[in-house]
Formats: C-alpha cells, sequence, structure tokens
C-alpha cells in the first residue's frame, strides 16, 4: 500500500502562514534540507495532494518555473508539472492545470482508493486547513523514507 507523507514549511511555533496567506517569512532552503526533499521525498513520490486554498498558487507557480524559470526552480517545476495532482475540493468540479484532477468525495474514502492504487507514495503540499483535516482522519503515515 502507498504511504501518504507530508511536506510543510512551518516555523518552530507551528507558524505556517501570514494572516492572508503570506510566506514571505520562509527563507532559502539550506542545500541538504533541499536534497533531501528533492532526493527522498520528491522521487518517491508520483502523485501530489493538494487542498483547494493552496492548489491554486502551488500550480500557477511550478507551472511558470517549468516553463520560464532557471536551474533548479526549472528543474523541481518541470517534475511538478509532470506528477499527478489531486486537489481536493467540496465547491469546484473542475480546475486549470497540467496532470490536475479536482476530487470531491469524502476525504478518507478518496485518500484510502489512492493509497490502495499501484504506484510510488502519494505527497501532500499543504495547506494548514487540508492538512488539519489529514491529521485529524490520521491518514498522514508515519515513518521516513530510507536513510533519513
Amino acid at each position: 500500500m502507498r504511504k501518504l507523507k507530508l511536506q510543510m514549511q512551518t516555523s518552530v511555533d507551528g507558524f505556517v502562514s501570514g494572516p492572508n496567506g503570506e510566506l514571505d517569512w520562509m527563507t532559502p532552503f539550506d542545500p541538504e534540507i533541499e536534497a533531501f526533499i528533492v532526493d527522498r521525498l520528491t522521487d518517491t513520490s508520483d502523485t501530489i495532494l493538494l487542498g483547494r486554498k493552496m492548489a491554486e498558487g502551488f500550480i500557477r507557480h511550478w507551472e511558470q518555473q517549468a516553463a520560464a524559470g532557471s536551474g533548479k526552480e526549472h528543474d523541481f517545476g518541470v517534475r511538478m508539472v509532470s506528477m499527478q495532482k489531486v486537489m481536493f475540493s467540496r465547491t469546484l468540479s473542475h480546475a486549470a492545470g497540467k496532470n490536475l484532477r479536482v476530487e470531491s468525495r469524502p476525504l478518507v474514502d478518496a485518500v484510502q482508493d489512492l493509497k490502495r492504487q499501484s504506484g510510488k507514495d502519494i505527497i501532500v503540499y499543504g495547506g494548514a486547513t487540508f492538512v488539519s483535516a489529514l491529521i485529524t482522519d490520521a491518514l498522514i503515515d508515519g515513518g521516513c523514507p530510507e536513510n533519513c
């Protein structure tokens, strides 16, 4: 069975964004952390889960990087665009984005179905509300990839 892994930037005190969703508090990644995220989390996953609020900016940013970015940002953008993405929404039935589908079924049912499918693991790039729901329903799997 596939694992559902969470990758989310938070401060030590649990801060994830400003009152209006600002991410200006984040600093560039340390090279070792960046390698962990790319090599050990992203490479072991083939599907990305996103909440509706996070999806719009996430998809727009990485599609722009894949199309016009350079260096590591471009390379990571290409990875993000090529992966299957599932956006959870109770209000939308369609959203723009490459390799994106909208899921409106109950969260537990949809995630359990995804975990039973064959393939690599599933990664969540969360928004706080979406991740809270996944944690509340005990859908995030423990542990970490080999050699971490």
